[in-house]
């Protein structure tokens, strides 16, 4: 049973990215931490930090959903226009939390900072 604890992302699991990833940067609104590069929030979390929101292109999220609706919900209907989807984190591991936050990164920034960031982290977020 500890290992499935020791498993499961939390917060800090992806946190050190809010300041590793080129242009990004850590707010508060409301008391819920984001991500954010210039205007463009690219991930955030709920109260409880439970829940972590994140860019997700329009066109796949029904497909991420239905794949592993365990882990994955769409957002609320009025966010439905914006490129989201929700993630249970207790359902990801910490890998894969951290490969989420980088492809929602990837979505607001130019695509050479992308590149560059593939050339210095060959093995993924890690």
């Amino acid at each position: 049973m500890r290992e499935e604890w020791t498993a499961m992302a939390v917060l800090e699991d992806v946190r050190p990215l809010g300041a590793e990833l080129e242009r990004s940067y850590e707010v508060y609104v409301r008391g819920r931490l984001k991500f954010r590069v210039q205007q463009l929030v690219y991930v955030a979390f709920s109260l409880d930090e439970r829940v972590m929101g994140f860019a997700f292109p329009k066109e796949e999220r029904a497909a991420l959903v239905a794949s592993e609706p365990h882990k994955f919900q769409l957002p609320s209907e009025s966010d439905l226009r914006f490129n989201w989807v929700h993630a249970d984190l207790a359902a990801l591991d910490r890998a894969e939390a951290r490969e989420l936050v980088v492809d929602a990164w990837r979505m607001v920034v130019p695509q050479k900072l992308s590149r560059a960031y593939d050339l210095s982290h060959p093995d993924g977020p890690g």
